[in-house]
């Protein structure tokens, strides 16, 4: 009954395709906005719009916990299928473990790693999670559905394990190396340096809609820094090294 709740009959890939096209369409335009100067209100473009009437203003900590932790735990519980969703597959598994970990790690940084300086406007927090639950929800879903597909001619699960650890400790590496640009009581922001950070802000990003969004986000970040520091690497750009 619980399965059947969670994956109502009849199963169909409609539901994924509007969810993927509506993530997509919704990443896209964040990333325009972005371009335009209509920034997210967090971090460091918190503070352009600090005069924003009746915004409700969160500590940047307690408001990305409130980004994350919605769809940690929803893939938490689905990744616990041999009790929850006793006929997935090991993909199932594979996927919502890679997705408890992600989020896992992001709750983790948050609390112990990053050092925040300002708020977050609630409603962008709240938006940011729908987003992140929804789109994890679809990712799940999508897996339930494919379970019955044969297996591919190619088995790529283990490469793909393996990106996905060198990814998630690459990133930890340089949200660690953020957190030291800072000495204990400081707030201002710096140049963030070390790592992939002597090349480009961001990491490039395989998922579309994220692609351009990060690719909006990354370069009003850039623009940020050079407005901010007159000497701010001309080499580094804002999300493809070298090009972008």
């Amino acid at each position: 009954m619980f399965v059947r709740f969670v994956f109502p009959p009849p199963s169909s890939g409609v539901v994924v395709t509007a969810m993927s096209v509506v993530s997509f369409a919704s990443m896209a335009n964040a990333g325009l906005s972005e371009l335009r100067g209509k920034h997210m209100e967090y971090s460091k473009f918190w503070k352009q719009k600090q005069g924003r009437k009746k915004a409700v203003v969160v500590d940047s900590r307690r408001g990305m916990i409130v980004c994350y932790t919605p769809a940690f735990l929803a893939a938490l519980l689905a990744s616990s299928f041999p009790l929850t969703f006793p006929h997935e597959n090991f993909r199932f598994f594979l996927l919502t473990s890679a997705l408890s970990i992600h989020f896992f790690k992001r709750i983790f940084e948050v609390i112990f790693v990053h050092k925040y300086s300002g708020g977050m406007a609630l409603d962008a927090s709240i938006l940011i999670s729908l987003s992140y639950l929804i789109s994890t929800a679809t990712m799940i879903y999508a897996q339930h559905l494919s379970r019955d597909l044969p297996e591919p001619v190619m088995d790529l699960k283990y490469a793909g394990i393996a990106l996905f650890f060198v990814g998630i400790l690459g990133n930890f590496y340089h949200h660690y190396q953020l957190s030291k640009l800072r000495n204990e009581g400081e707030r201002e922001y710096k140049i963030p340096k070390g790592g992939l950070f002597n090349l480009t802000l961001y990491a490039f990003s395989l998922a579309a809609g994220t692609a351009l969004y990060l690719m909006g986000r990354s370069y009003s970040t850039r623009r940020w820094y050079i407005s901010k520091f007159e000497n701010f690497p001309s080499h580094v750009k804002a999300l493809i090294p070298y090009i972008f």
